[in-house]
């Protein structure tokens, strides 16, 4: 706008500055308020999700601890349901699962790592049930299923459990040189010092004797 322009000119100028650019201002207005208001109401909504779902697994944890387990299951299949995003639902399925084991019921147990495994957040909460499920696998004699499930894993954290679990299967199945290889690699991804690591170690002392024998 030129400085030097009289009230009037200046007046007219806004004017039609306003006419060829009034409905994209409005627009952007519109659409940033939108933004603010949409992203407000998303906040409130996943704390309100949260909410619920802690509630719901408080529920549970308190149900499970009574052996109410019926009630229970209904609370995690809600909680998987509704609530799949949320680390309340992936915790409940984890005990459920272990509840199950308890019931000696492992094929319940394993459909419900089996949805942690596929919909939890968090890799780790993934490679948890992985594991878990590989041992209830391994405890049907379903070796194969379990190995498969050990060859998916890329766990730094459960490394050594995992190869550990792959050295007893693989002992089970007839093959102590597989099973050595196996738990060297648990040792080798186990820190000094660690409880596990006295066990192991027998395990592989065992193997060599019965590999000599």
């Amino acid at each position: 706008m030129d400085i030097y322009a009289s009230d009037e000119e200046k007046a007219e100028a806004i004017k039609q500055w306003w006419r060829d650019n009034g409905r994209s201002v409005i627009a952007g207005v519109i659409l940033g308020l939108a933004a603010i208001f949409g992203f407000r109401y998303w906040t409130n909504y996943q704390q309100v999700q949260t909410q619920q779902a802690a509630v719901i697994y408080q529920q549970t944890s308190i149900q499970l601890s009574q052996d109410e387990v019926a009630d229970a299951e209904t609370m995690v299949n809600t909680l998987m349901q509704d609530y799949p995003a949320s680390a309340y639902a992936v915790f409940a399925a984890l005990e459920m699962a272990q509840s199950k084991l308890n019931q000696d019921e492992p094929d319940a147990a394993a459909e419900y790592l089996s949805w942690v495994k596929d919909n939890a957040e968090l890799q780790s909460h993934r490679e948890l049930a992985s594991l878990r499920l590989a041992r209830v696998y391994f405890s049907q004699l379903q070796f194969d299923q379990a190995l498969s499930l050990i060859a998916e894993a890329d766990s730094q954290a459960f490394g050594s459990l995992f190869a550990e679990l792959k050295g007893d299967i693989k002992l089970a199945q007839g093959d102590p040189a597989a099973a050595q290889t196996a738990y060297q690699q648990a040792l080798v991804q186990l820190a000094p010092g660690q409880p596990r690591q006295s066990l192991i170690e027998i395990k592989l002392d065992d193997v060599a004797k019965a590999d000599e024998g």
